[in-house]
């Protein structure tokens, strides 16, 4: 069978532009992207449901594993007092210690963490990039937002939820509070995030600068 067989049969039954074709009513690639921010506030009037965390733990069975060994386990953590112990021994906001991050009041009380069966290795930490960015990326689709956290207490946590796995990983889970902002830089600038007014902005290196 040809290489682009099935790239040749999915043409001749959607048309050659199929695969460019935005589903009407749903978001494209670009704007999930684009809404997949950090969120460091939430709003807490919001409860976020056990089947939410459950739907975005349900995206991992489809995307990339390392030589298929599919070595991520996950912890759903819904408001209570498991996510008062994860929100003891989380830190947010490295790059702007002064703020103390995040507000009071907006702290996340949902969270997926996710632990390695193995030792962390960088193919853990291939699969552990792919499936935190596909899980947010479920999240956006639901129209909620997270963080994931790698700056947190690892044996409290293990401790606390009586995980079998070491914690390599704290997805925090919400309805965000804040507003996040990109702001395309160049080679050379600073990239360090800011706030201003209220505001929370990323600097970001565009598409040539990236591109060798």
């Amino acid at each position: 069978m040809a290489d682009n067989y099935l790239e040749k049969r999915y043409e001749e039954v959607f048309g050659r532009d199929a695969g460019h074709r935005k589903v009407p009513g749903r978001p494209g690639l670009d704007t999930l992207l684009l809404h997949n921010r950090s969120f460091r506030g939430y709003d807490k009037s919001y409860v976020v449901h056990r089947r939410q965390l459950e739907a975005m733990i349900a995206v991992n069975p489809k995307v990339a594993s390392s030589i298929n060994l599919q070595r991520l386990r996950f912890r759903p953590v819904v408001q209570g007092p498991e996510a008062d112990l994860v929100n003891a021994h989380i830190r947010m906001g490295r790059g702007l210690p002064e703020l103390h991050l995040p507000f009071p009041g907006t702290e996340p009380e949902a969270f997926i963490v996710v632990c390695s069966t193995v030792p962390e290795n960088p193919g853990i930490d291939i699969d552990l990039g792919i499936s935190l960015q596909s899980m947010l990326l479920k999240a956006v689709e639901m129209g909620l937002g997270g963080l994931m956290i790698r700056n947190f207490d690892r044996e409290p946590i293990r401790e606390g939820l009586g995980l079998p796995f070491e914690p390599v990983c704290v997805v925090a889970v919400g309805k965000p509070a804040e507003q996040i902002e990109l702001v395309p830089v160049h080679q050379g600038d600073d990239l360090g995030y800011y706030r201003r007014d209220g505001v929370h902005f990323v600097p970001k290196l565009t598409a040539e600068d990236l591109t060798l």
